[in-house]
């Protein structure tokens, strides 16, 4: 009797959330700690967007806040979801265009998630005595 395929099962979701002081070594710690995520469930292809990305955001909570942030890394439907939390509610400025990034000697950051990932976006929080916001963005898994 010939063979038939079986569908490999979806992975399961996951998500992880890493506490990090307001200091700039965080940011290559996060980026350490994606990776290791990252390459333990599999998905070694996104890594180097993924650190690239999360570098960014977690470098935009600890230089323009003054408290506490978290980088937070979901699986979910293969898209992966990178946000930075920080302690202030303000929006983060808008993206510079990308033609302008290469000109700028800061506000890059933005523009190149902008510019390397599926999604992007922010949002305020204000929840169970969380405050601030997380600015995020997504990969797709193809």
């Amino acid at each position: 009797m010939p063979e038939t395929p079986t569908e490999t099962p979806a992975p399961a979701p996951w998500e992880y959330c890493l506490s990090i002081p307001n200091d700039l070594r965080a940011v290559t710690i996060s980026r350490r700690t994606l990776h290791l995520i990252l390459t333990m469930h599999g998905l070694i292809r996104l890594v180097d967007a993924a650190e690239l990305l999360a570098a960014e955001l977690v470098s935009n909570a600890v230089r323009h806040t003054k408290g506490p942030a978290a980088l937070r890394v979901r699986w979910s439907a293969g898209v992966l979801r990178i946000g930075a939390w920080d302690a202030d509610p303000a929006p983060p400025k808008p993206p510079a265009p990308l033609e302008q990034v290469t000109e700028l000697k800061e506000g890059r950051g933005l523009a190149l998630v902008k510019a390397c990932s599926d999604l992007w976006g922010w949002q305020p929080l204000s929840r169970e005595g969380n405050r601030g916001k997380v600015v995020w963005c997504e990969l797709g898994a193809a």
